[in-house]
C-alpha cells in the first residue's frame, strides 16, 4: 500500500482546506500554472487558508487581480504564505 501525500487532490482539482474554498479565479490560475499548482498542493491546509484569505480580503477587483497574480508568482518562488500579512482570522 502507498501513501498518498496530505492534501493532494484528486486528478484536475485543486486541494483546499478548511474553512476557505478556492475561490474560481485562483483555482483557473492556478490549474494555468503547473508549477504555481504542484506548490499549492506542497503547503499544508493552513498554508492554503492563508493564501485564500489573503485574496479574498482584497477590496478592490483590481487589488484582487494583482493578488492572484502574485500568488501564482510566489507559490512558484517556494514561498509558502503571503508575506506581510497578519493572517487569517479563521485559523
Amino acid at each position: 500500500m502507498t501513501k498518498k501525500p496530505f492534501g493532494l487532490a484528486q486528478g484536475g482539482e485543486i486541494a483546499t482546506g478548511l474553512p476557505h474554498k478556492v475561490p474560481a479565479d485562483l483555482q483557473k490560475t492556478l490549474a494555468s500554472a503547473p508549477a504555481a499548482k504542484a506548490a499549492w498542493e506542497n503547503i499544508t491546509p493552513l498554508a492554503r487558508n492563508e493564501w485564500i484569505c489573503w485574496v479574498e480580503g482584497a477590496k478592490k477587483a483590481q487589488t484582487r487581480s494583482n493578488r492572484i497574480k502574485r500568488t501564482r508568482a510566489e507559490l512558484i518562488e517556494g514561498k509558502r504564505r503571503p508575506c506581510c500579512w497578519a493572517g487569517c482570522i479563521h485559523r
